[in-house]
């Protein structure tokens, strides 16, 4: 036994001292450029922030694992939805994939090293803290994108209403779109983002049609998508974009209405099961302990007397 632990931790180590010598070779080569060369390059500006260092070696880490094509676009657009558009956010998740993939099953090795459990369940043990540390970023982007669609979702009647307003006052389509992205950016500021993208990607010279059906396949909100149909069925047929808009807010403020009603007659029977398993036995205990109490001090004395 100390045998077999003394060997792990020689391998540890080894390891450890191999991975800090090709970290410093890696991150910083050119200090070894210099000497080899003998030209001294000018001194660069380098993120001394921990946080900053930890994302450049999870990118290079994410380089490093190959991917499909098609699970990369479903990755990207996952991350597109989750309002993660960096240029490395998908070299950024292969490589928080990969750490955790690899260091939780390390961790749980260590913990159940030592302790009285069968093998099985140790093996179980590591092997759910390496699906964990594997398929959890996966989860995290998603928990983040379910999050932005319930914003923007939220943010979208006040961002209507206000389209409304924009265009009935004067202004153009393009014109309202970017009011809009302006004053919501602190009260919504992820409806903000998306419309001022549609603003870049028509000031890039793209179709307001193209840009528009963009905008609903970036974020996959069932409401923005029907109002992207209304908007571009207004611009096909040349009907007023106004009246849409207010014919549109309208419809969205009775589905509203009628959302918050059906959750609303929803709640008594959603509340069945609190009040029977939580609510019902304090009640039981309150009114029927004391009787209980006075019954087992009192009257079976009383009747083992008689």
């Amino acid at each position: 036994m100390m045998s077999i632990l003394l060997t792990v931790m020689v391998f540890i180590t080894v390891a450890l001292a191999v991975t800090l010598v090709g970290m410093r070779l890696w991150v910083r080569p050119q200090e070894y450029i210099e000497r080899v060369t003998g030209v001294v390059a000018e001194p660069e500006e380098t993120p001394a922030h921990p946080s900053l260092i930890f994302r450049d070696l999870l990118n290079r880490l994410g380089s490093m694992v190959p991917a499909s094509p098609k699970d990369m676009t479903v990755m990207q657009r996952r991350l597109v939805r989750a309002g993660l558009r960096g240029p490395n956010a998908l070299k950024l998740l292969y490589g928080a994939k990969l750490v955790l993939g690899v260091g939780l099953p390390l961790v749980m090795t260590i913990v159940v090293w030592g302790s009285a459990s069968e093998v099985f369940n140790k093996l179980a043990a590591v092997a759910a803290a390496a699906g964990v540390g594997f398929f959890g970023p996966n989860e995290y982007v998603n928990w983040m994108s379910r999050r932005r669609q319930r914003e923007i979702r939220r943010g979208l009647p006040n961002a209507l209403d206000l389209l409304v307003v924009c265009v009935e006052s004067g202004l153009g389509l393009d014109q309202a779109i970017v009011q809009v992205a302006k004053e919501l950016e602190h009260a919504h500021p992820e409806i903000s983002e998306e419309f001022a993208l549609v603003n870049i990607e028509l000031k890039a010279g793209k179709r307001r049609v193209e840009a528009l059906r963009n905008l609903a396949e970036r974020t996959a909100v069932d409401d923005l998508k029907k109002l992207v149909a209304v908007l571009i069925q207004a611009d096909r047929f040349g009907t007023g974009v106004a009246q849409s808009l207010r014919a549109h807010a309208d419809f969205m403020r009775v589905q509203a209405r009628q959302t918050a009603e059906e959750k609303a007659a929803k709640l008594g029977v959603k509340l069945v099961f609190p009040i029977f398993f939580c609510i019902l036995p304090s009640l039981f205990v309150v009114t029927v302990g004391p009787v209980a109490v006075k019954i087992v001090r009192e009257l079976i004395p009383m009747m083992t007397g008689i």
